[in-house]
């Protein structure tokens, strides 16, 4: 599923309008069917409507919608931006079309003396969708804060109004406030994600999104290559390996996990589950002496080998040519003599590593960061990111520091959220579709440094094993909240959700 920016998106329209072929009016008129089916099926048919329009095409997709809305009976009111101008030839059509039902009451806003607007009224945002070049000023301005205020439901057709589709909507104006932009309950987009749904900066504008089908073209799509997907089950289908039904657990690699310290074993034992759930062959866990007794009651298929400190990691005293990968980092800590361990692990692995957690920050401690084993995974959150690899200004920097940091060291990042970004040292990034902020828990982390650990064991590649990783850790969590609910789940009901996860890609 790529990620187009606005301008290829308005490339994908004028490519089918001329192979459908299809006139962009009736184009227009598929996209506000669709919008109009959605407001049916949800119920919303009620209610009174206030549409908001500039004189753009996202204005025409209002016009439609209202037209369409007065033909069921609905009660609805219009309003336009006045600047002078006429409005684009679809926006102007369907302007004529809407005078045909004199039960719509239609207003030209010339001025700030906007209308009083009832908490009940549905709210269209239909000012500018994808098409606002600038920020908001003057008038539009004040008229985003008096919809934004008006304490109606507000669904906004393409992009909330005054958000910039492809870069930071924060700190574009001088006074370091960022847009105006209208804080939908939901947006109704067409056809793809754009980029401004995937990050958290945004989240409070877009609300509840819904993706509408309005028949473009897909042949303009398939020809089309962009650093940016989404990542949806036909893409982790496709990189799934099904096993040979004469495999061996020889054929499946042999992974190392390094984990934990005094008081925090419990990290080592997760990452640990979730690496064997995974379908490695064989699990080796290097741990301080504490966890023994905990990890081999806990674990029965893994082995255990501990380090000489009761307490912590201080020495690897292991032939890390021996494993197929290593995950190193859940719980560890940062004591002086682990990061040691760690420098001197990376300084002479040569199979690919996953870095997590106080491995990170271990890293990040450092004046440089050492040379990565080839096809190594880095797993920070936002705030790991940041010790790596310097303050961002917002989610757009971060996403370009990520990949052109994936190219610089050759690995991929999993920078984790709501939708995981995975940089990849080719240069491409990818979105997860799945998981839910019931994953916002304790261990769930590390339960995502054991999968990625066991896809590179079984010899995955470290762009398949972080996409194939991070989406099926998302699926088991989307299972796990439907069981436990979001609140009630814990990092264990993510592992004990895989096994299902991984039978949907069999499906």
């Amino acid at each position: 599923m790529k990620i187009l920016k606005a301008d290829q998106i308005r490339s994908w329209d004028q490519y089918t309008i001329r192979h459908e072929p299809i006139a962009s009016i009736d184009l227009m008129e598929r996209a506000a069917t669709k919008c109009f089916e959605w407001l049916d099926d949800n119920g919303f048919f009620v209610h009174a409507f206030a549409v908001f329009c500039g004189k753009g095409n996202n204005g025409g997709d209002g016009l439609a919608i209202a037209r369409m809305l007065a033909s069921r009976g609905c009660n609805v009111s219009v309003y336009i931006l006045e600047f002078g101008h006429k409005g684009t030839e679809d926006f102007q059509t369907n302007l004529a079309r809407l005078h045909q039902y004199p039960s719509v009451d239609i207003h030209f806003i010339q001025d700030e003396n906007f209308h009083s607007l009832s908490k009940e009224t549905i709210v269209i945002d239909a000012l500018f969708g994808s098409g606002l070049t600038r920020p908001p000023d003057g008038i539009t301005s004040s008229l985003i804060d008096h919809i934004n205020n008006s304490g109606c439901t507000i669904i906004a057709i393409d992009v909330p109004s005054g958000l910039s589709v492809d870069q930071s909507s924060k700190a574009r104006l001088p006074d370091g406030q960022g847009n105006k932009i209208i804080k939908a309950d939901y947006t109704l987009s067409f056809q793809c994600y754009k980029l401004a749904f995937l990050v958290a900066e945004n989240a409070a504008f877009i609300g509840e999104l819904s993706i509408l089908e309005i028949g473009l073209l897909p042949e303009f799509l398939s020809s089309l290559d962009t650093d940016l997907e989404l990542i949806d089950k036909s893409i982790a289908r496709s990189i799934y390996k099904p096993r040979n039904r004469f495999a061996h657990k020889g054929n499946f690699g042999h992974a190392m996990i390094i984990a934990g310290s005094y008081g925090k074993i419990g990290a080592a034992a997760l990452s640990a589950k979730a690496c064997l759930r995974s379908g490695v062959g064989l699990l080796t866990c290097y741990i301080p002496k504490c966890g023994y007794d905990i990890l081999q009651t806990a674990i029965s298929e893994a082995m255990v080998m501990t380090d000489a400190n009761s307490s912590i990691i201080t020495k690897i005293d292991e032939d890390a040519s021996k494993y197929d990968s290593i995950g190193i980092g859940p719980g560890i800590g940062t004591a002086a003599e682990t990061r040691a361990a760690l420098k001197e692990l990376i300084s002479i692995c040569k199979k690919p590593m996953v870095i997590d957690a106080d491995a990170l920050n271990g890293l990040s401690m450092e004046k440089k960061l050492p040379t990565l084993p080839p096809g190594s995974v880095l797993t920070p959150h936002p705030k790991e990111f940041e010790r790596l690899f310097g303050e961002s200004k917002n989610d757009f920097e971060r996403i370009e520091k990520a990949l052109a940091n994936a190219k610089l060291l050759n690995c991929s990042i999993v920078l984790k959220g709501h939708h995981s970004f995975i940089a990849t040292p080719g240069g491409k990034g990818y979105f997860n579709s799945t998981g839910n902020a019931g994953m916002a828990t304790a261990g769930s982390g590390d339960v995502l440094t054991g999968m990625i650990t066991a896809l590179l064991a079984q010899g995955y590649t470290t762009e398949e094993a972080s996409i194939m990783a991070v989406y099926l850790h998302g699926v088991a969590g989307d299972i796990a909240a439907n069981e436990f609910s979001k609140e009630a789940m814990i990092a264990g009901d993510i592992i004990n959700s895989l096994g299902r996860a991984f039978k949907q890609l069999e499906i």
